[in-house]
């Protein structure tokens, strides 16, 4: 005799329970949140194009206008001290003007230096230009990171905060096709207008964030609900996220949450910069140490280890290697910038699938070997001058191209996607502030030394340093920074705080949470079986 229990259970309720113990459909990617993040990510096309087109343009600057090695080391590396003031100013700004209008002026700072490095006459007048163009290499830097994790939906934050790092692999390697392409020109017109010729993209990138919406955290600081609604509501993956997401901010601001008219007086408050500072420097907690440290460390370890170097000074590293044409070397430096951009890819579709730590470690570590390779290769060739050393120019190739696909596998990103989620929301602003602040002076530091430290200890001798530091970086990375993958942003400042223990935190993190995920499948299964 059949079950009379089971007759009383409507079909329609089978049916709605049936698809609860089926795997999870994988979610479809929010498209215009997608191509909001791409057209802000473009702002760093800049800074790439800007780091890329100068290793080339160097060469004929140098012959044409007379100048020093340290004139060039100052030349080149400045540009990274310049940005940290358009950096600085690019907060204020867009909270004035809003994120959309910050990015299109930062397009128009960078388009007034390029035509002034164009139409450089002597080194005085290039110096102004280029600190015209790293203001507004500055203010893309900053707003674009800022602009795309305030549009991007929840579960695909990690994935368009790396949109930064592509554009600014694809600007070195746009920078490196155009020196090849002005090298044919006569040397006193082709460097101009390898810098000159920068004024296009940052117009073009400029009339395209106009289509745009603005963000929706800068519309509700000033009031403007019904925008940000619309915006909400265009890039969240449901209209429950839209909701929540403008709830965070309505929170933030300071405006009640039964408030929901169009528009809205914003109450006024107090900064809390200077608390937020002293939170971070003076008195911090022991999870607000763990991850400054983690933070500042990861930017200035991307940096010392001296990929900078490798980008903006291949032409020369290729010169010691024995290739001594300028167009040959220039055609070198193009697979270098291809290397570059293909393999940060592997970083962008993996990075929420393997995880931080993985990619992190196994990127440092191929940038050591790369490093030390480099660093015997021109060594060899250095003691071997009246020798043609093929293995070691072959050598100095490989290790040149390796470096730069290693590094872009993971300290590339990694570095802007970890210090990005692990700071409380209260801290974020600031701290992310910070490492972009240490990010660019290490950068600055390493290509204003270069020429001078390789002249020292030779250049094979300058990469075995940074092969040092590279190896200090990995002993880093692998004792302090935990696996921040799947965990919210809740949960960052339980994860941090016990430094060189972070593993036994972890594992009470994952017991915590086994045992409530039970605690909810046993009760789940009790309301079942009733």
């Amino acid at each position: 005799m059949a079950d009379p229990q089971s007759k009383s259970v409507p079909s329609s309720q089978l049916q709605s329970t049936i698809p609860n113990f089926d795997p999870p459909t994988k979610r479809k990617r929010n498209k215009y949140a997608l191509a909001c993040a791409l057209l802000a990510s473009m702002t760093s096309i800049l800074l790439g194009y800007d780091t890329g087109v100068m290793s080339g343009a160097v060469i004929y600057i140098k012959d044409e206008l007379k100048i020093s090695d340290v004139k060039i080391e100052v030349l080149v590396g400045t540009i990274n001290l310049y940005s940290l003031l358009g950096a600085a100013a690019a907060g204020r700004t867009s909270d004035w003007i809003g994120r959309r209008y910050t990015i299109v002026f930062a397009g128009a700072i960078f388009f007034a230096g390029a035509i002034l490095m164009g139409f450089a006459t002597n080194y005085a007048f290039l110096m102004v230009g280029r600190f015209v163009a790293g203001i507004g290499v500055g203010y893309a830097l900053m707003i674009a990171p800022v602009y795309t994790a305030e549009v991007s939906p929840v579960s695909s934050r990690g994935f368009l905060t790396s949109f930064p790092e592509v554009f600014i692999n694809f600007g070195v390697l746009l920078g490196y096709v155009s020196n090849y392409a002005f090298s044919k020109l006569p040397p006193n017109l082709g460097w101009r207008f390898m810098l000159g010729i920068g004024a296009i993209p940052s117009v073009l990138l400029g009339l395209g964030v106009l289509a745009m919406p603005e963000s929706p955290r800068w519309l509700v600081m000033q009031g403007r609900l019904g925008d940000a609604k619309r915006v909400l509501d265009k890039i969240s993956e449901s209209f429950q996220e839209s909701q929540e997401r403008l709830a965070d901010i309505k929170q933030v601001a300071g405006i009640p949450q039964d408030c929901n008219d169009d528009v809205v007086s914003v109450p006024k408050r107090e900064s809390s910069g200077s608390g937020v500072w002293r939170e971070l420097f003076v008195h911090p907690t022991p999870s607000v140490l763990h991850i400054l440290i983690a933070a500042l460390g990861i930017h200035l370890f991307q940096q010392a280890s001296g990929i900078d170097a490798v980008v903006l000074y291949s032409p020369r590293i290729f010169e010691k290697a024995g290739i001594t044409k300028n167009k040959d070397k220039l055609l070198a430096t193009i697979a270098v910038g291809f290397t570059k951009t293909s393999f940060i890819l592997v970083s962008t579709f993996t990075l929420d699938k393997i995880g931080r730590r993985i990619l992190l470690l196994s990127s440092c570590g191929g940038l050591v070997v790369s490093l030390m390779g480099l660093g015997i290769g021109l060594t060899i060739i250095d003691h071997f001058k009246h020798e043609k050393q093929t293995w070691a120019i072959a050598l100095c190739i490989t290790c040149a191209l390796s470096s730069v696909a290693t590094f872009s596998m993971g300290m590339g990103p990694i570095a802007w996607v970890y210090s990005s989620e692990i700071f409380p929301l209260r801290l974020r602003a600031q701290g992310c502030s910070m490492g972009v602040a240490v990010n660019r002076f290490t950068s600055g530091i390493v290509l204003i030394t270069f020429i001078s430290l390789y002249k020292a200890i030779s250049i094979g001798g300058a990469f075995f340093l940074y092969t040092g530091i590279a190896i200090m970086a990995w002993i880093f990375f692998y004792t302090l920074l935990p696996e921040t993958r799947g965990r919210s942003l809740e949960e960052m400042e339980e994860l941090f705080g016990t430094f060189f223990k972070w593993r036994s935190t972890m594992k009470e993190l994952n017991t915590k949470k086994l045992n409530s995920d039970n605690n909810g499948q046993i009760s789940m299964s009790r309301v079942q079986t009733k």
